[in-house]
């Protein structure tokens, strides 16, 4: 068992933190508000008692009752109480159905009781666009209340209650804490092709496209890519869609996924991947603690503590823990479940990292591991039961890129704008790729990770 340690319109949200002798607290101060006249639900407290605000939402939710008539008012920042007693107003929102989007100016009353702590009073409403038709669920109610295919079917306007907006801020989240994370590293942000004119990993899972008459594929990774950039920045990352033509029908598989790449040079081997990986993910969690806290509590998420050393286990140490073949290629979901609750109970992580995976299951363009040359010098990141990610150390040398092809049959002029970055020099290189919505998946405990994407697609979905 190993360790490996970290390698080296409106304003932004600023991070502020306080620290006492027992905790570190770190929050995103909320942005000042530039759309002239306009007060968002959360800000609705600070402008004090008696002050006029002008609020702009969908109508969340209307109540009427003997005397008086609430609206709750929904923003991007949160809910906001109106409260209506004027009977021609009480009339007026008789015709103006939830998801409404309207216009309401009053004046603030504070109220303990009300959300934020304070309430628009006396209000005149305006409707911005025709009544609403009613959404396929009440999006007032605090869960869910269809399944799954409801949610998919009309996701564009299912998106729009809090449990479901909440996922996607977790992943909004994680991205700009990637970001943020790499970007200390000095590591450049790229954008590759998602046309490409041959497969990365092989061509029985590819989607082919009619590129003028030429057949393309979409990208499966942008590998090649990425690994050609290093030769040029050293240090690369980028976040994009790429496609896996799998017929797979599981709760853990799309066809379209957000990845998480990176790549950098001048490596010793791959735990100074992993390295640069664990530094992603902290950066990842703490910037979904700073930026998406409020989702994070309302999906009731339990933030992994990234470990500051990531235990590692060998591939074939891993199969003879969890009682499997040692002839064994790979490991089910079953080992992977089984050897995380290993490393929670035996080293408080969430986290682990298997190495040394069997060269046959891995991509051509693996570093084998030295003095063995049946495992690789690469890893798959068990995150909670699940994989999460893949990385490595990637051949740099052309002569062994060339044994490599011949071993497969691959003929070297399918990959020539990929290999003649190696005739001009390339330095000993690795990276990785997390994929964004099992992580989020893993995060909320979801049971099927469409529940987390926003506009899945599957075998069977293409719309909307």
């Amino acid at each position: 068992m190993h360790h490996i340690q970290q390698s080296a319109g409106e304003q932004p949200a600023r991070a502020t933190t306080t620290t006492d002798a027992a905790t570190t607290t770190t929050t995103a101060t909320p942005p000042t508000t530039t759309v002239t006249g306009r007060t968002l639900a959360r800000e609705l407290a600070t402008l004090g008692d008696a002050a006029p605000a002008t609020l702009r939402g969908w109508v969340h939710r209307r109540r009427v009752l003997s005397s008086v008539t609430f609206l709750v008012l929904r923003d991007r920042s949160g809910l906001a109480q109106v409260v209506i007693k004027d009977p021609a107003t009480v009339g007026q929102l008789q015709d103006l159905p939830e998801e409404t989007v309207v216009e309401v100016t009053g004046t603030v009353s504070l109220n303990a009781s009300a959300p934020g702590g304070a309430e628009l009073v006396e209000p005149t409403v305006v409707a911005l666009t025709e009544p609403a038709v009613a959404p396929p669920t009440e999006l007032w109610r605090p869960t869910f209340g269809a399944g799954l295919p409801t949610h998919l079917d009309h996701a564009a306007v299912t998106l729009r209650h809090p449990r479901h907006r909440a996922a996607w801020q977790l992943a909004s989240a994680s991205m700009r804490g990637f970001r943020e994370a790499l970007g200390a590293l000095e590591f450049t942000e790229i954008a590759t092709p998602k046309l490409v004119g041959t497969a990365t990993e092989s061509g029985a899972n590819v989607f082919t496209v009619d590129y003028f008459g030429r057949t393309a594929y979409l990208a499966q990774s942008p590998q090649l890519y990425k690994q050609m950039l290093v030769g040029v920045f050293e240090r690369v990352f980028e976040i994009g869609p790429v496609f896996r033509a799998e017929p797979h029908d599981t709760v853990r598989h799309l066809a379209q996924y957000t990845s998480m790449d990176a790549e950098l040079g001048f490596i010793r081997d791959h735990r100074d991947v992993l390295g640069v990986l664990r530094a992603a993910l902290a950066g990842m969690v703490d910037a979904v603690r700073t930026y998406a806290a409020e989702a994070a509590a309302l999906l009731d998420v339990d933030l992994p503590s990234v470990p500051e050393e990531i235990p590692v286990i060998h591939f074939r140490d891993a199969l003879a823990k969890v009682g499997a073949d040692p002839d064994e290629p790979d490991l089910s979901p079953a080992h992977e479940r089984a050897l995380s609750e290993w490393a929670r109970a035996a080293y408080g992580s969430d986290f682990l990292a298997v190495e040394g995976y069997p060269m046959a299951k891995r991509p051509f363009y693996t570093h084998p591991q030295p003095g063995d040359e049946r495992w690789s010098n690469s890893f798959d990141l068990l995150f909670r039961g699940l994989e999460l990610t893949t990385g490595g150390q990637r051949l740099h040398r052309p002569s062994d890129y060339a044994a490599a092809l011949g071993r497969t049959g691959t003929d070297p002029a399918l990959l020539g704008g990929y290999l003649d970055a190696f005739e001009h020099g390339m330095p000993p290189h690795g990276g990785f790729a997390i994929g964004l919505e099992r992580w989020v998946g893993r995060l909320t405990g979801a049971e099927n990770i469409r529940e987390v994407t926003l506009f899945p697609r599957d075998l069977n979905r293409l719309v909307p």
